[in-house]
């Protein structure tokens, strides 16, 4: 602990008692992580494809929420930082009695039984998590590692504008988890059963959050994002509207290729991960080494973004493979028409680069040209997955009339 808090660089500046408080304080998280984040993450795995993913999420939401309370009341209330993180280690803890004995319940009611700890098992299973940590280690390397090798290249002025440039990118990323997470246990069930029609209604789930949110979403954010990143970064890092567009472009590549990955991930393809993902993290790695140097930050963008489209493709090309071998199709027309939005944002977006003065301009012919792609998606769409969205729909205010039943 002295060392990570830097009491050997600067001896004497920092309270024998504070560093104590921090030791006590990690000390008490890992045991909390232990036993309330690891072991029901596990349970949490087994009970998602019985359709709990929902109350899992809810139980992660709880807990996330009161152990985050918990400490502010504390220290609002007088305490020192040891009473705080106690407060909040404690929290975790008595969360965890009811989301434990909920679990239980669950898994005797889905006839799931407790079997005993087998070393040999364990270490076979050790041995296979290997390879899916290995891949993981790559898809940091391709996501965030891109970092550690633009550093020394554009230096710290150029890592900073690259890391404020991809905000916007890495927000609309973690909205598209917000919608994959949930759809994956589902979307593994019905691809084990052979079911062709739910299936195909959850990749036209997933894609139609593309074709409807996020393509539109990108476009508009080119046209408006200039004065707002100014005013956010305060005039200190100038805004590149390439790079945003290249980044923004790579999202989109990705949200397109979700279908494709969660086939193979979903099916423990770890092969063909492995291989991917290799690529992937090489094509930025070395794209960057190669681009930066002549380019700037613009060569990291476009670095990503082709390590992207490799990723996607090859996750097309082994999912597609899966599926036919296994008696599915692949879903070619509704793949087609949500690359037509991407096509057609990036056209757009790049027309926004080229002549920004009529970017409100471009901005209404992409719009009435996504809005007509996203229409003829709609009626693609297979029928469960429409009866869904118009559910959903039925339920917001102001809406139930429009989509109520006719007699």
């Amino acid at each position: 602990m002295p060392y990570l808090l830097g009491q050997s660089q600067h001896a004497g500046l920092i309270d024998p008692e504070l560093i104590r408080a921090a030791g006590i304080i990690v000390l008490l998280q890992s045991v909390s992580w232990l036993l309330c984040n690891s072991i029901s993450g596990l349970l949490f795995r087994v009970l998602a494809p019985f359709g709990y993913f929902p109350r899992m999420a809810w139980w992660n939401l709880l807990t996330t929420v009161l152990s985050a309370v918990a400490p502010v009341v504390a220290v609002v209330m007088g305490a020192g930082l040891l009473t705080a993180g106690i407060v909040m280690t404690a929290t975790s803890l008595l969360v965890a009695v009811p989301m434990y004995l909920d679990l239980l319940r669950l898994l005797r009611k889905e006839g799931i039984p407790y079997s005993k700890p087998s070393l040999k098992v364990g270490y076979k299973n050790f041995v296979r998590s290997l390879a899916i940590s290995g891949k993981g280690l790559l898809e940091n390397a391709r996501q965030q590692g891109a970092r550690l090798v633009l550093a020394p290249l554009s230096g710290a002025a150029g890592l900073a504008a690259f890391s404020t440039m991809r905000t916007g990118a890495n927000v609309a990323l973690q909205g598209l988890n917000t919608v994959i997470n949930p759809l994956m246990p589902e979307l593994m069930r019905f691809l084990h059963q052979r079911d062709q029609d739910r299936s195909e209604a959850a990749f036209g789930t997933l894609w139609f959050v593309l074709v409807a949110l996020m393509a539109p979403a990108m476009v508009v954010l080119q046209a408006v994002m200039e004065p707002l990143y100014t005013l956010w970064t305060r005039g200190r890092v100038t805004f590149n509207p390439l790079l945003f567009a290249t980044l923004s472009l790579s999202v989109l590549v990705y949200a397109v290729a979700q279908p494709a990955i969660a086939v193979v991930k979903g099916n423990n393809l770890l092969k063909a991960q492995l291989t991917l993902s290799a690529v992937a993290a090489v094509v930025v790695v070395g794209g960057i080494a190669a681009l930066v140097p002549f380019m700037n930050i613009l060569g990291a963008g476009i670095a990503l973004l082709v390590a992207e489209v490799a990723a996607m493709v090859g996750y097309r090309v082994v999912a597609q493979r899966w599926l036919q071998s296994n008696g599915l199709l692949w879903p070619k027309h509704q793949f087609n028409i949500a690359m037509a939005s991407v096509w057609i944002a990036a056209a757009a977006m790049g027309a926004m680069v080229v002549l920004p003065q009529a970017k409100w301009l471009i901005l209404l012919g992409s719009s009435v040209l996504l809005a007509g792609n996203m229409w003829r998606y709609w009626h693609v769409l297979p029928d469960l997955a429409t009866q869904h969205a118009r559910r959903i729909a039925s339920s917001l205010p102001g809406m139930k009339k429009l989509y109520a039943p006719t007699k």
